[in-house]
């Protein structure tokens, strides 16, 4: 059985060998440009992890093309959310967009979108419509969720539970239909397929509100991005949602005046809501629920009827996601 850490080598390696086409040049040249940028590949290896859960037989193209897949939709959502937030850099490379133009990036989006569903078909004959079905399930949820995102910039009274909603559908459906399709693949029973989709849905949250988190209190040199850019675009996160909900008097004017002022210094800014954040408690109720989803998703994984053994790395997975923020 291999471990994640060496699934994602071979998906790595699987992708570094597709060529998804060759003619016209300035349809696949972007999309070949794109998977070879990388990126951590967890969403083809939890695929094939779960695959491995219930299946000894050696990975096969029937397993591995449709993580390979899940992928390539992924990248896919990647160039087409890179067009609409108008943004340069994906992965400390030029986006597609920015590299060739945007009327590019959407047409070599929609081949990307036809590829993961071609690689998709090639599972087993006899899984081929529930795989299909799930994956439709999770590319739609996934476009559901960015309409929310782009709904909730112009909306000023965004509830926690939208936003909850919002990023179940933007990243946990993935996560958690990456999960299902490979255990459906590999034989699993309704019961165990469901109780991994939980698993990876309530991880999946955790993992959001958990970045959510970072953005604010989290240390630079690990996270790796800058701190605070959330603060001061005014994202609706559930820490800004929360102080919304819990705030009064001069300390909600105080938020307020934060977050409609367009004269500001930026530094200044995130450490004035980052104080507001303290007064309220907002830390604590934030690594609260995100312990809450993560104790559902052990929970889920714990139920699963196979070897506890071959559920480790799931659990470690699991874990090494929450501990960046303990």
């Amino acid at each position: 059985m291999y471990s994640l850490k060496e699934l994602q080598r071979v998906v790595g390696e699987e992708i570094d060998n597709l060529r998804v086409g060759d003619e016209p040049d300035g349809l696949y040249e972007p999309i070949h440009y794109v998977l070879a940028i990388g990126g951590k590949r967890v969403r083809p290896a939890l695929c094939l992890l779960a695959y491995q859960l219930f299946n000894t037989k050696d990975l096969s193209h029937e397993i591995i093309y449709p993580a390979l897949g899940l992928e390539v939709f992924h990248n896919f959502t990647l160039l087409h959310d890179d067009v609409m937030d108008s943004a340069d850099i994906r992965r400390n490379q030029p986006t597609v967009h920015a590299k060739w133009d945007a009327n590019t990036a959407i047409l070599s989006g929609d081949a990307m979108m036809i590829k993961a569903y071609q690689y998709m078909s090639m599972c087993p004959k006899e899984s081929l419509p529930e795989v299909m079905g799930e994956f439709n399930k999770l590319a739609l949820g996934v476009c559901e969720g960015q309409q929310y995102d782009m709904d909730f910039e112009h909306r000023n009274d965004v509830t926690v539970d939208e936003y909850l909603e919002m990023i179940r559908l933007k990243t946990s459906v993935l996560i958690a239909g990456s999960l299902k399709i490979g255990a459906i693949i590999g034989g699993a029973s309704s019961e165990a397929t469901n109780l991994l989709y939980e698993f990876g849905e309530n991880i999946g949250i955790a993992f959001q509100l958990q970045d959510d988190y970072l953005d604010v209190y989290g240390d630079v040199a690990t996270f790796g991005k800058r701190i605070g850019g959330d603060i001061v675009n005014n994202k609706k996160t559930f820490l800004l949602l929360k102080a919304l909900q819990k705030a009064e008097g001069s300390l909600l004017e105080e938020l307020e005046i934060w977050l409609n002022t367009t004269e500001l210094n930026n530094s200044e800014k995130i450490e004035a809501v980052r104080v507001i954040y303290d007064k309220l408690s907002i830390r604590e109720l934030s690594q609260s629920l995100m312990n809450e989803y993560f104790n559902k998703a052990i929970g889920a994984l714990e139920t699963i009827n196979v070897e506890r053994g071959l559920k480790e790395d799931l659990k470690n997975f699991a874990i090494n996601l929450i501990d960046r923020a303990r």
